[in-house]
């Protein structure tokens, strides 16, 4: 039941109220008390003065009974609620007029009495009550005589015993019974308004709850097309609760986009597995078929038998480049790669790769050009995977460029990094296809050319050697992998039938 954040802010209000009405009572009540107590003080200041100016109440003799008699008849018609009491010096009660059984002091205090008559004091001053052993009230007091040697005091209680049980009335009177009702009116105005005010302070919560609650139970997309998962922010930079629904929205898109991403993943490793086993079964089941023919024609000629192992030899070279390329990217992926960046001359990079594939190129009546005459441009990074990324480029780009085609390798300095280009002008690729070739086991040309085991033995080792120099699919993997750990990014520029640009900056090694 006082689970939720608004209950408990309910009973703490309610609490505080109640807290603050009871403090407020017992103000009220003893404010209203000690104002009686100092205006009947002020009023009677003087009364017990007055009365000894008027009687002599102590003589040679002792009390003048009479004296004393005519004065409390005199102020028993003028105010019934006060006692009279004759002092001597040490504050001895010398005379009073009550039931023996009722006096419970013998003495009372003389130094607020000689406060009083000094005006030493601020109203209101109490005094002992002979009737109470613990109980003090106002006084009025006067020394007898009024000048010469101290023979005793006149000491008047304001507020008798009679007075305790008026004041009980008064206590239920119209005007503080008004005053108590005006009181528990406020503190419930106040204790309404409160409540009204926490409701809407928390109804953002409950919104926000509402909404987190319906976010961890959507399982699926189509339950979240029906229940709201995001918290409405109206200002970004509004209260707590708006940051706090604010960051709620940014944590629930960033699940979601993880969710995307191993589901992409997922599926990737799917494709991965698809793709595997595809091309390993394919060099395989050649290399087994052509083995096992060798092995069935024990009469074939030198040339036939050399024919079949050359096949066999080329599909044990494919098979092991797929699993060199293999093993190369799932290092990149892991955290085993580590790249050993050490400055070199970018320009002697190029020439050497380029005089690689020279050969290659020429084969295939291909011009294969390399334009960066400056050796003196340095950059800082792990050489052999530079190397890698470059030959990657040029080998895709002489498998897409027919003969008579070019292909260039360069780069472009405007002082604090370099872009590296290698282009051709080969077949291009489609507009709709550029944003996956950097996909595992993605071929532009989906057909996939490899001999078959069931290939005749008539197939000549130059359709061999072609389906070998066929593209993985995993050589723009591993270069786009190489650059995102020295932090660069690779771009792709391609037209139909015109030509393909491969782009990637580097940063400009400073000694």
């Amino acid at each position: 039941m006082f689970k939720t954040l608004y209950s408990k802010l309910v009973i703490t209000l309610l609490v505080i109220v109640l807290v603050l009405a009871g403090i407020g009572f017992f103000a009220l009540r003893y404010s209203s008390e000690m104002y009686q107590q100092e205006a009947s003080q002020k009023l009677n200041r003087d009364l017990a003065k007055n009365m000894v100016a008027e009687e002599r109440l102590l003589t040679t003799q002792g009390v003048n009974e009479k004296a004393l008699k005519n004065l409390l008849h005199m102020l028993m018609v003028i105010n019934p609620s006060i006692e009279i009491y004759l002092l001597s010096p040490q504050g001895d009660i010398l005379s009073y007029h009550a039931l023996d059984e009722k006096i419970k002091r013998k003495k009372v205090d003389v130094t607020p009495i000689r406060q009083f008559i000094n005006g030493s004091h601020v109203y209101p001053l109490m005094g002992d009550d002979p009737r109470d052993n613990n109980r003090q009230k106002v006084f009025s007091a006067a020394r007898i005589p009024e000048k010469g040697k101290l023979e005793g005091y006149l000491y008047i209680v304001l507020a008798g015993e009679n007075h305790d049980t008026v004041f009980e009335q008064i206590r239920n009177s119209y005007i503080l019974s008004n005053s108590v009702i005006s009181l528990v009116l406020m503190f419930a105005f106040v204790l309404i308004v409160g409540l009204g005010i926490f409701a809407l302070l928390t109804r953002r919560l409950k919104r926000l709850t509402d909404v987190i609650r319906h976010y961890s139970v959507s399982s699926n997309e189509e339950d979240k097309k029906t229940v709201m998962t995001r918290y409405p922010v109206v200002n970004e930079n509004g209260d707590e609760v708006e940051q706090l629904g604010l960051q709620f929205n940014r944590m629930a898109d960033r699940i979601e986009a993880q969710i995307l991403k191993l589901k992409h993943n997922d599926n990737q490793r799917r494709e991965l597995i698809a793709n595997v086993s595809h091309d390993l079964r394919t060099p395989l089941a050649t290399l087994q078929s052509y083995i096992e023919t060798l092995s069935m024609k024990e009469s074939a000629d030198r040339p036939e038998q050399q024919h079949y192992l050359e096949i066999a030899l080329a599909q044990s070279k494919r098979l092991s480049t797929l699993v060199d390329e293999l093993f190369e990217l799932a290092k990149l992926d892991s955290c085993e790669s580590v790249v050993y960046a050490e400055p070199f001359s970018l320009g002697e990079l190029m020439h050497d790769v380029g005089q690689k594939f020279q050969l290659r190129a020429k084969e295939n009546d291909i011009e294969l050009t390399v334009r960066c005459q400056d050796t003196s441009v340095w950059v800082h990074a792990d050489i052999g995977m530079i190397q890698r990324v470059l030959e990657n480029l040029i080998e895709n780009a002489l498998r897409h460029t027919p003969c008579g085609g070019k292909i260039s390798l360069g780069f472009t300095s405007d002082g604090k990094q370099v872009l590296i280009k290698v282009a051709d002008t080969g077949h291009g690729i489609p507009e709709d296809e550029v944003a996956h070739i950097f996909d595992r086991f993605y071929r532009v040309d989906k057909s996939r050319t490899t001999s078959q085991a069931h290939n005749s033995g008539n197939s000549n080792v130059v359709s061999i050697k072609k389906s070998v120099n066929e593209s993985s699919g995993l050589g723009l993997a591993i270069t786009k992998r190489i650059l995102e750990l020295h932090g660069s990014t690779i771009k792709v520029q391609s037209t139909v039938n015109k030509g393909t640009v491969f782009s990637f900056p580097m940063r400009i090694y400073a000694a």
